[in-house]
């Protein structure tokens, strides 16, 4: 097959570069109107609007490959995708610097109070003492989930003086110069401070509930840049009262809808009445990993990835790193 004779139909909003780039390589791109182009589609490229199920993947009788711009893949059946022979792209280095840094900003904003100091002086309240803070140098920090987001974060501290644990189930010899790899139970002895940078799947859903935080030896603080479902936020918000934990930062809740594009405001359950009244606790909409840089990003590592499958599977000679130089 040549290019030409392949349609790529992109679902979802995605940086331009990537029609551009597919467009310079000679396939043709189309944008999802309605169900009827599925039939006739050879690659779709998704982000979280749509859930591809097998239903959605039944009517395409010529797709090959489905390419999610981000890292989850949560929203498609990849075991029947696989299972009728269709490759599942994914591209999670293209936000990993964009959540490394966003998960370093709301520590450090946690641990000197930054968000309640801004409040309290723009309504003229002067409060020193009171809102002293706490140095990364010296705690330790415990990562669960060594994957392109948390050896991200990772980097981004190793700088700072702080000592830095981490822990992958389905990961061996990471550690480095600057990251130790340990176990579960090193994390629950030695840590200051938690962030988790796991996918979402039948074994981490509510991973961080009752058990998991009465298993620190020390308050901690918690950081939450995976997925909101991760975490059980009542058995969170009770740890907050207890002390168990000290302050968290979450840039995921476990009510998003599940394109995280829409979270309603009305109608929400206690718990998250009583999560935005604490004032040891930062919310941020799901934005960790959506920077302008990590937008375009992921576009041209998908594009990178496309091209490779393509020259693999139909002995093409696509010069990926030339068509990527000219966009």
């Amino acid at each position: 097959m040549k290019p030409h004779d392949f349609i790529v139909l992109i679902l979802d909003d995605i940086h331009p570069d990537l029609q551009r780039g597919l467009e310079l390589a000679g396939f043709r791109v189309e944008f999802f109107e309605d169900s009827s182009q599925l039939k006739n589609s050879h690659g779709w490229v998704v982000r979280s609007k749509y859930q591809i199920t097998r239903q959605w993947i039944e009517q395409a009788s010529h797709l090959q490959f489905i390419a999610r711009a981000g890292s989850g893949l949560e929203n498609i059946d990849v075991s029947y995708a696989q299972e009728r022979g269709i490759s599942v792209l994914n591209s999670p280095e293209g936000n990993r610097d964009a959540v490394g840094e966003h998960a370093l900003g709301m520590l450090l904003s946690l641990l000197n109070n930054l968000f309640r100091c801004n409040l309290q002086v723009k309504n003229r309240i002067w409060l020193r003492k009171e809102n002293w803070g706490h140095e990364l140098k010296g705690k330790t920090i415990g990562i669960i989930g060594y994957g392109n987001t948390g050896s991200s974060f990772a980097k981004k501290l190793s700088s700072l003086e702080c000592n830095i644990l981490a822990y992958d189930k389905y990961k061996q010899n990471f550690g480095n110069s600057y990251v130790k790899e340990c176990s579960m139970e090193d994390i629950f002895l030695y840590s200051d401070i938690v962030s988790l940078h796991v996918p979402l799947t039948d074994e981490t859903t509510y991973m961080a509930n009752k058990k998991f935080f009465s298993c620190f030896k020390k308050p901690i603080w918690f950081i939450n840049t995976s997925r909101g479902l991760v975490c059980n936020t009542q058995d969170l918000v009770d740890a907050l009262k207890a002390g168990k934990v000290l302050g968290a930062a979450l840039d995921v809740l476990e009510w998003e809808d599940i394109s995280f594009e829409k979270f309603s405001l009305q109608n929400l359950p206690k718990t998250f009445q009583e999560l935005i009244q604490m004032d040891n606790v930062i919310l941020s909409p799901h934005v960790a990993g959506w920077t302008f840089e990590a937008y375009r990003r992921h576009s041209l590592v998908l594009l990178q990835k496309i091209l490779h499958w393509f020259n693999n599977k139909f002995q093409s000679q696509i010069d990926a790193s030339k068509i990527i130089e000219n966009l």
